[in-house]
């Protein structure tokens, strides 16, 4: 932080680590135990896309480690807002080789040097009654924060409130709620769960 930076309040926000992804699968543990919410196997990595060959082969390097996984399954849609998802699916719902080959997408952009092109990472869970939560990685921030829709252009910020207390030990959470934008719409939200079929 620089001189006039201090002197006038401002700070800089925390920068991205890719290594923060791997408190998920614990904290996942604690957000069941506490909240019976279950992780779906399912999450995505979105990123602005760009023409160029580097990034083509980025996005391959990244398609061929996930598809190396036998479990594991990659699929990459449009959201029509200028950004790519890559969804990639745990057929075990297992959050720790999920949370891997989540890294290994952001690591192959970031390798080739299009860290600046990653917006964030999702997780996603289930509760039994139907709702859907997903624990969202900002890459810019180097926070999470909770987004839980309940339809159209809705969401329960009671149940983000609550999220962020049952885990604010255990991921960095963004202060701002401001910046917890909305992911209507999320490829993969609503996806079944494997962990909650009968």
């Amino acid at each position: 932080m620089g001189f006039f930076d201090a002197i006038l309040g401002r700070s800089k926000p925390k920068r991205a680590n890719l290594d923060d992804l791997f408190a998920l699968p614990p904290a996942a543990l604690t957000l069941q135990a506490a909240a019976d919410f279950v992780p779906t196997g399912v999450g995505a990595v979105v990123f602005r896309q760009v023409e160029g060959s580097a990034f083509d082969s980025a996005e391959r390097e990244s398609v061929a480690l996930i598809s190396s996984d036998p479990a594991a399954s990659v699929r990459q849609t449009n959201d029509g807002f200028g950004y790519t998802w890559q969804v990639v699916s745990d057929a075990d719902a297992n959050v720790v080789n999920l949370v891997t080959n989540l890294h290994a997408v952001n690591a192959a952009l970031v390798n080739q040097g299009f860290d600046t092109m990653l917006l964030c990472s999702t997780v996603y869970f289930a509760h039994p009654d139907g709702r859907r939560l997903a624990l969202v990685y900002q890459y810019k921030r180097g926070t999470f924060y909770p987004f839980a829709p309940t339809g159209p252009k809705q969401r329960d910020n009671a149940l983000e409130i609550q999220v962020r207390g049952i885990l604010s030990g255990e991921l960095p959470f963004e202060d701002d709620m401001s910046r917890w934008s909305p992911l209507w719409d999320a490829p993969g939200m609503d996806e079944n769960p494997r962990a909650l079929e009968s």
